[in-house]
């Protein structure tokens, strides 16, 4: 896991070393364990590195292969390497190192970019051939590892964050107004290529892109699996999904032990990550970390559910570290938590993320978590109503947005409206496309492919790297998901939601933790904004750079800030929490 930035120049100039350099320093979080900027004719490549598989300096980036003519930042993992290695061995190619960088880099000197299509893992990567002048940009199936990019005259550079390009300069700040619409509506989702910032794009998931010396770029997408059933699974029982899903689920946990370090698990305390304990406990795995958080109460919310986690540490005899953060240092680190977004993210677990990433960096780099499961089973409360539904976009639309187009229009300043209903378009676009059979599978898709990426997936990765990190996501496993994606919608749904993969964790966990009510990350001192809380939002939405801006109809602010537990979205968020998240965000980077 690491930090990787560059600049490519399509007009016969030499990249800007200093700015590469900038970039590179901001990512220095990202990667405490190395550092190196390369440049070589019309590219410059940054690179931060965290030391998780091959710990000597031969794995060292960029890494740059003289005999292939090939350069490479990259940033993630590739659990298979070790096969791929062999493969490519036996194709007549040397290694100088035993990690999977090189791997990547010979690979795709192999199979060209379709290589992405043979890699079990997450990645964001760019290689330079020296002899053609080209450089490709991939991003994984589910955009785990972010690319950011930002269009220059005459050039290109990429980062693995949106403050790293601020930091090289010269980037557009305008606020996009269709990304203010996604971020307003579709609940802070703002899906690629948009950023909240018109000078910044991001690369989509699955997606590789290929730029000419001349700069002309392909972009295609090298992955898309379909919802729908497979006639030859027709006769499959609900015992027999259980089976392969559980079987799935063993192998993606173990493919994601792959490191020449040790490896814990964030245990919530839910089915998800409990059952992530379970597996790695039957795999015979001895003196497992595992690592719980909570808060205070507010407004009578439990802040934590360490009753949970507790019985599952004791069960699996794991080495449990519980933390516990009290109000006053919640507020005093939420400025660096905010710092800490590539982009403006609402969810309150947002800081609880950052806290236990501090807490579980000083014991070991790399962990697994369960996000994921919700979206790729079913386990979200909007799901069961969309199974008769005659108006999947609309039903979807209630359930999830924050508000309507219309009223959209009452809440920001009118310069600052989208005149189209952008979020409502994209939405209905996704739902629609071919390729899902019903309205349950429809509303997995969009969730699985473009919600969990710019939402909880973008969360864990920002909030991680920002103390050196590494999180794996075993429910993101593309061959899980691809089999979760034929299972017929009604298995997901029984028992309140994710019925088959609960049916899978009777197998492998205490009951009382399936039969639960649903838990979420219990955050409650940023939904029900009180004291020192609605000072720091009050302070923000009537800055000047706040005043100066004017993205919000004040009207609209006041009767916020008048009353902040009256003002609650559908997925039950602080409207108030929302707007001033938005403009804290911009003030921390300087926008």
């Amino acid at each position: 896991m690491c930090g990787i930035a560059g600049e490519i120049r399509f007009d016969q100039q030499f990249p800007d070393y200093d700015a590469v350099a900038r970039m590179t320093k901001a990512i220095a979080p990202r990667g405490p364990d190395g550092s190196g900027v390369y440049a070589q004719g019309s590219v410059a490549f940054g690179h931060r590195r965290l030391k998780i598989i091959d710990l000597s300096d031969h794995a060292a980036q960029p890494m740059v292969d003289a005999r292939l003519g090939l350069a490479i930042v990259f940033n993630g993992c590739i659990y298979n390497y070790k096969e791929l290695r062999e493969e490519l061995i036996q194709k007549g190619y040397d290694f100088f190192s035993t990690g999977d960088t090189e791997v990547v880099l010979k690979a795709f000197h192999a199979w060209g970019a379709e290589a992405v299509e043979r890699f079990q893992g997450m990645f964001a990567f760019a290689i330079a051939n020296r002899d053609t002048g080209a450089v490709t940009l991939a991003r994984d199936r589910f955009g785990i590892k972010p690319l950011y990019y930002s269009e220059l005259p005459g050039g290109l550079r990429f980062a693995s964050t949106l403050p790293a390009l601020l930091a090289g300069g010269g980037v557009d700040t305008e606020i996009d107004r269709g990304a203010l619409h996604n971020y307003m509506t579709f609940h802070a989702v703002v899906p690629p290529p948009r950023t909240i910032l018109k000078g910044v794009r991001k690369l989509a998931p699955a997606t590789i892109a290929e730029y000419s010396k001349d700069g002309d770029c392909k972009q295609r997408q090298y992955w898309s699996p379909s919802y729908e059933r497979d006639a030859s699974m027709a006769g499959l029982s609900r015992e027999d999904w259980r089976d392969l899903v559980l079987e799935a689920l063993r192998k993606s946990v173990k493919r994601r032990m792959t490191a020449d370090v040790p490896v814990g698990v964030l245990l919530s305390g839910g089915v998800d990550s409990s059952m992530l304990v379970g597996l790695l406990a039957n795999e015979g795995q001895e003196g497992l970390m595992t690592f719980s958080i909570g808060f205070e109460e507010a407004y009578g919310e439990k802040g934590d559910e360490f009753t949970y986690s507790d019985l599952i540490a004791e069960r699996f005899n794991t080495d449990h570290h519980k933390i516990f953060v009290p109000s006053n240092e919640l507020m005093t680190h939420l400025p660096d938590t905010i710092n800490a977004m590539s982009e403006p993210m609402v969810s309150y677990d947002n800081v609880g993320f950052f806290l236990l990433s501090r807490e579980v960096s000083k014991h070991i780099k790399v962990v697994q978590s369960g996000q994921g499961a919700d979206e790729v089973f079913g386990g979200y409360h909007w799901y069961p109503p969309l199974r008769d539904s005659n108006d999947v976009v609309g039903d979807y639309s209630k359930a999830f947005f924050d508000r309507s187009h219309e009223k959209l229009k009452t809440h920001l300043a009118p310069e600052w409206m989208a005149p189209d209903d952008v979020s409502g378009d994209l939405v209905a676009k996704h739902l629609l496309g071919a390729g899902a059979q019903t309205p349950v599978d429809r509303a997995l898709r969009l969730d699985s492919h473009v919600m969990l990426v710019d939402d909880p997936v973008k969360r864990v990765d920002n909030m991680t790297m920002a103390w050196g990190l590494e999180a794996r996501v075993p429910f993101l496993d593309h061959e899980l998901v691809e089999l979760a994606a034929r299972i017929p919608p009604e298995l997901k749904l029984a028992g309140e939601g994710k019925g088959v993969l609960k049916d899978a964790a009777r197998l492998v966990v205490p009951s009382e933790v399936i039969d639960r009510k649903k838990g979420y990350f219990p955050v409650p001192q940023l939904k029900y904004i009180e004291g020192p809380y609605l000072e720091l939002v009050r302070d923000a939405l009537h800055s000047q750079p706040a005043r100066e801006r004017g993205l919000f109809n004040q009207d609209y602010i006041s009767t916020l800030l008048d009353d902040p537990p009256s003002h609650i979205t559908p997925l039950r968020g602080s409207e108030l929490w929302q707007v001033a998240l938005l403009e804290l965000w911009l003030q921390s980077h300087g926008i």
